[in-house]
């Protein structure tokens, strides 16, 4: 037992002792750079080292070269994980490079940092789909498109989206919006207003959706703790009213709506309530636009509300049902569809 034993550990011992010669003849290598500089590289550099590139062929070795040694395998292979490990790093710190610059406060660190987003977003995504970008570059058709490997079935349904202004929620990274798939408009609270309240933002990027880019589903997203409709909720009317209040009005029919079925709720849960609210609101709002409820009645455009939740990364998607809908000056009603909950 003790033969095999010390066997054991003397076999442990070459392992190691192996292992170490290998890093160093590997260092030693790598460290010679005019003479094996292009070694590790793959291209056609390798006939500069002087010995000949194993191969499957029984050609005979030339005179001018000698044959392949086993250690240059082992520099080869450690010096690939080496270089890996270097770039891997050297791209980490980069970042945080970045970073640090930003933080440390300045115009020109924070758009350096734009800049090298924008250059990663040139190199690694638009070079990739120049052709799909140059298309773009000549009109927009906003569309999503859905392709069925199975049923070998391609859907093209053009579309807006009307979200909030608040930078934690963004169509593009939440549900993957790529350029020019989407017509885009956002403002504070999601809301959109009554065609009577006058012309808006709002109101315009709808008439140019509607009717000239013939988007065929419009949808409107909210988000969980919005700031909006927080304010919303804690207007006053004798209070002296500024921009924001103006505007957030526009969302005063689902905020008596909220009081009226959560009068028994906290604050924080009724803000919750009327975040949902308003989004069907603005989903009814549409329809006092003729151009858009023209559409909708004959089956040409559908409207669709989505929520996401942030605090626990979920989605509630659900369409506008226009039949069970009722709009008029005295008061209006609203029903929904299809809805769907994403977890």
């Amino acid at each position: 037992m003790g033969r095999i034993l010390s066997r054991k550990r003397w076999r442990g011992q070459l392992v190691s002792t192996e292992y170490h010669y290998r890093s160093r003849v590997s260092s030693l290598l790598r460290s010679e750079v005019r003479v094996v500089g292009s070694l590790f590289h793959w291209d056609t550099c390798w006939r500069t080292v002087p010995f000949s590139v194993p191969t499957n062929s029984s050609s005979a070795i030339s005179s001018r070269t000698r044959p392949w040694p086993k250690f240059m395998n082992w520099a080869r292979m450690d010096s690939c994980y080496a270089a890996a490990s270097f770039k891997e790093k050297q791209s980490e710190n980069k970042d945080t490079d970045v970073w640090n610059m930003a933080e440390a406060g300045g115009d020109h660190e924070l758009f350096g940092l734009m800049k090298q987003r924008f250059l990663s977003f040139k190199n690694h995504k638009y070079m990739k789909e120049l052709e799909h970008f140059q298309a773009l570059s000549k009109a927009q058709y906003p569309k999503v498109i859905a392709k069925y490997a199975f049923r070998f079935i391609l859907l093209k349904r053009l579309f807006m989206v009307i979200a909030c202004a608040d930078s934690r929620v963004c169509p593009s990274n939440i549900l993957g919006f790529q350029p020019g798939e989407a017509f885009m408009i956002r403002n504070i609270a999601n809301l959109v207003p009554l065609m009577k309240n006058g012309p808006s933002e709002c109101n315009a990027a709808l008439e140019f959706a509607v009717t000239t880019l013939e988007v065929e589903n419009i949808l409107v997203i909210g988000h969980s703790s919005c700031a909006g409709i927080e304010n919303l909720m804690k207007i006053q009317e004798d209070v002296e009213s500024s921009f924001i209040n103006k505007w957030v009005t526009n969302g005063n029919v689902a905020k008596l709506r909220t009081k009226a079925a959560t009068a028994h709720l906290s604050f924080a849960q009724q803000c919750r309530f009327c975040e949902k609210e308003s989004i069907n609101q603005s989903l009814l709002n549409m329809l006092s636009y003729p151009w858009i409820e023209d559409k909708v009645r004959s089956g040409l455009l559908s409207l669709h509300g989505g929520y996401y939740n942030f605090s626990s990364c979920t989605f509630e998607k659900w369409t506008l049902d226009f039949n069970g809908c009722t709009v008029n000056e005295e008061s209006s009603s609203y029903a929904i569809k299809e809805q769907e909950f994403w977890s």
